[in-house]
């Protein structure tokens, strides 16, 4: 598997970003930075499930349909949506039109609303508490598809009542978030990364 690649400015990335112009402003600017607060947390945690057997790129492209069709991702507001939202949704041909996804969303929201200390807070608590020591991966191959940390947040998760929570999802949810930091060792947004935690 690959190492860093070097980008059209000179800068060493990781290798998928460089595989759609979408990817490069995606792993420039957001992917393994930290997010804030309960709805920002549950869109990713949504996104993931969505892209489930399918490309992210799909779903980063339809992010603007899907902020629109889910109202911002406002816990409140989806936890709130009922059977005319869902046959809203399946309709709206900019999301990704799952009947399944869709009512786990729902769903997922109402069980957020129901963590004592909120979602942001109950997934930071599941981070590994090694993540800014932990060795830096040098290729893709060194790249965990779930970790024990993801493995157990998601038991802890299904077990509250959410959905499509898997290991793997819930690992990209975790490196999309800034909860562990898989940008290999050479790239230079691990290296600005590692500033911002000092």
């Amino acid at each position: 598997m690959s190492g860093t690649v070097t980008g059209p400015d000179g800068r060493q990335r990781c290798p998928w970003a460089l595989s759609a112009p979408d990817y490069l402003a995606y792993h420039d600017e957001e992917w393994g930075r930290p997010v804030h607060g309960d709805d920002a947390f549950f869109e990713r945690m949504t996104l993931e499930a969505f892209q489930s057997g399918l490309s992210w790129l799909i779903v980063l492209r339809k992010r603007p349909a899907f902020r629109l069709a889910f109202e911002g991702f406002e816990l409140e507001r989806v936890a709130a949506f009922g059977p005319a939202d869902v046959e809203r949704l399946l309709g709206d041909a900019g999301i990704v039109r799952n009947r399944a996804k869709i009512e786990a969303a729902i769903g997922n929201a109402r069980a957020s609303l129901e963590l004592p200390d909120g979602l942001a807070a109950h997934l930071e608590a599941a981070a590994p508490a090694d993540r800014v020591t932990r060795v830096a991966p040098i290729t893709m191959a060194d790249v965990p598809g779930d970790t024990p940390e993801s493995r157990a947040l998601a038991k802890d998760l299904r077990r509250r009542g959410f959905r499509f929570v898997g290991p793997t999802t819930l690992h990209a949810l975790m490196q999309a978030t800034g909860l562990v930091n898989d940008h290999l060792a050479d790239c230079w947004i691990r290296g600005e990364l590692r500033m911002s935690h000092a």
